[in-house]
């Protein structure tokens, strides 16, 4: 039996001889590294933690003490180490264990995480609690150097030091987020990462202070004593203790012993601490090690060779995009490109290759990438900003307020739209017609295929004003490439003309419509009307309205929530023009969408074609033999 193995609930490590636990550390390893090439996952960021894990585990009582994991991605070694180990196979699977913390999985997740820069808030928050309701348990938090160039990070280690509840911070620097780590932040830790010297100069004064006779103690102590203690002397390390975070490291974070020492020197300390540890990224498999930023984030792949094992199949409209940028990058050189730490996820690697002095990677800051396009945008500049759908939500105030409300000519590129799949209710992009189309002066568009989403690009680009395109994850459908009327602000594009019924479709739900339509045509001799709603906002009520006096069943398909969004803003428009006929509304229902393929998800939610196709016939029948009685 692995030792791995006999581990089979919270705490179980503990039983674990110490001298075993690098055989351990590699078995976990190994472990992941089977799974996560059976179902994909985030790969680099868990295999760098696996000691760090361990100590954690060892020097905490789960699940009375409470840690708290930034983003959670890197905490497989966790759910591993608190009993879920039978459950891997699942892992990120429709109906299967999270790639994230969950609470409804274990009393050992503290608390559910998916974004960025989130955990010293929770971690304040509940030692906070912790210390009004008088209880004793130990709080953990764990960020990474990455997730540390996020404002809410800073705004939390500045509460954490204001308040003083006793709670520990482990920053594991890795040197990288997805990509590489960028900003000042990531200066800092690399000059205190280099410091090595630091921690033996420390231990030399203080040796030296001590050994002066009746007065060195007393100077030791006072000047720990002082605002800037000793460490002010030597290194950078005050912007943490400044804020009132007592700062300790950088450590070797793949050194379990040392850590364990150093929690539980730190756990007798007062107030927040924070304990730097040094990581690598991929540890233990070396195609992970070799390029981390690659196996962030991986589909199913060959162990042995470490190549996907993933069919592709076609453009996606990632790579749609990256082309398009750059194509207008070199025609327009107003044109600027701001990415929140994910160059290569949204495809804008390419412009910084070939205008790297354009491209801006901000780190993990949605609300300052939106607010410094604006500043671009006010001199001149045509800042494209390319963030997925979920990290977008983070920004919400900055495009009312720093975009749109000055007009300013921003375009935000909306990658991961709609139902995304494996990374569950946190990352999936069902949101953003909704937060978005009531934006006053806001362009949303949506487009039905590779052709359009250029197109749509390439309007955006010389719009005077601010504009948004949202487009789905996964391959580009070129079909419809026949239909390609020029953009015009705020016009739909009518595809087919029937008369049984319209079906107003937005983006990759047009295609959908049509080959529903082409079915029930050939099945049942039904005529369709198919409009290519194209912007959401402002909706094209003219063409709406002429559809409506020729049509008596009018539906609209859309894959973002129902609430707020396009069909319920068509609905209204309907309800107040009078209109007698019939409406549906085709859109997800108002929920949190779980984890699973987006074909599953779309299944499970009666969102599939073949549902949809039977919603319509059933709809249209309805209302035919309505009229024949």
């Amino acid at each position: 039996m692995s030792l791995l193995e006999t581990i089979n609930s919270p705490n179980d490590i503990k039983k674990i001889d110490p001298q075993d636990y690098r055989k351990l550390a590699k078995e976990i390893r190994t472990f992941l590294v089977q799974k996560v090439s059976k179902t994909g996952g985030h790969l680099a960021s868990n295999l760098g933690v696996v000691e760090l894990t361990m100590a954690l585990h060892l020097f905490l009582d789960l699940p009375d003490d409470k840690l708290v994991w930034d983003v959670g991605h890197q905490a497989y070694t966790h759910k591993l180490l608190t009993g879920r180990r039978q459950d891997f196979d699942s892992l990120r699977q429709y109906e299967g264990i999270s790639g994230f913390p969950k609470t409804s999985e274990s009393d050992c997740d503290s608390f559910n995480t998916g974004h960025s820069s989130t955990s010293i808030s929770v971690a304040d928050g509940i030692a906070r609690a912790r210390d009004l309701k008088h209880e004793k348990y130990k709080v953990v938090a764990v960020i990474g150097d990455g997730a540390l160039s996020g404002g809410m990070a800073y705004e939390a280690l500045n509460n954490a030091g204001r308040i003083k509840s006793n709670m520990m911070i482990v920053l594991n620097d890795n040197n990288m987020s997805i990509s590489e780590n960028v900003g000042g932040m990531a200066s800092y830790l690399g000059r205190i990462r280099t410091s090595s010297k630091y921690t033996v100069l420390k231990t030399k004064v203080e040796r030296f202070l001590d050994r002066i006779p009746f007065i060195g103690p007393k100077i030791v102590r006072a000047i720990k004593k002082s605002k800037n203690s000793i460490k002010a002397l030597v290194v950078p390390g005050m912007f943490f203790e400044n804020m009132g975070v007592t700062y300790i490291g950088p450590i070797d974070g793949h050194n379990i012993d040392l850590m364990l020492k150093t929690f539980k020197s730190a756990s007798e300390l007062d107030g927040p601490v924070l304990i730097h540890v040094i990581t690598q990224k991929g540890k233990g498999y070396k195609f992970a090690e070799n390029d981390p930023s690659k196996y962030h984030g991986v589909g199913p792949f060959d162990c042995s060779t470490g190549r996907s094992t993933s069919v592709k199949d076609g453009r996606t409209y990632t790579e749609v995009f990256s082309s398009k940028i750059c194509q207008l990058g070199r025609n327009n050189k107003n044109i600027v490109t701001v990415t929140a730490a994910m160059a290569d996820g949204t495809g804008l690697s390419a412009f910084k290759k070939h205008f790297p002095e354009r491209f801006f990677d901000v780190g993990i800051a949605e609300e300052h990438a939106v607010t410094f396009a604006a500043g671009m945008a006010s001199r001149g500049l045509h800042p494209v900003v390319a963030i997925y759908s979920t990290f977008l939500q983070r920004a919400y105030d900055q495009i009312i307020h720093d975009v749109a409300l000055g007009a300013l000519p921003v375009t935000f590129a909306i990658d991961r739209a709609g139902i995304v799949g494996n990374d569950g209710e946190t990352h999936q992009g069902i949101f953003d017609l909704s937060f978005l189309s009531h934006v006053p002066g806001l362009l949303v568009m949506a487009p039905k295929n590779a052709n359009e989403l250029e197109d749509m690009l390439e309007f955006a680009c010389s719009y005077d004003g601010p504009s948004a395109i949202r487009y789905p994850r996964g391959k580009a459908t070129e079909k419809l490439s026949d239909f390609r009327a020029p953009i015009v602000k705020g016009k739909s594009e009518i595809i087919k003309r029937g008369h049984d019924a319209a079906l107003f479709g937005v983006g990759r739900m047009v295609k959908v419509l049509d080959e529903i339509a082409a079915e029930l045509s050939e099945e049942y001799g039904y005529s369709f009307t198919i409009v290519n709603a194209r912007f959401v906002s402002p909706i094209d009520y003219e063409c709406l309205d002429e559809i409506a006096k020729e049509c008596d069943i009018i539906f609209t398909c859309e894959e973002n929530v129902e609430r707020g969004g396009y069909g319920e803003a068509v609905a209204m428009h309907l309800l107040k023009s009078g209109y007698t006929g019939s409406f549906t509304d085709l859109a997800l229902p108002d929920q949190y969408i779980v984890q699973g393929t987006p074909n599953q998800l779309r299944d499970s939610l009666e969102f599939d074609p073949v549902s949809l196709k039977n919603r319509i016939k059933k709809t249209v029948d309805v209302h035919k033999n309505y009229d024949i009685i």
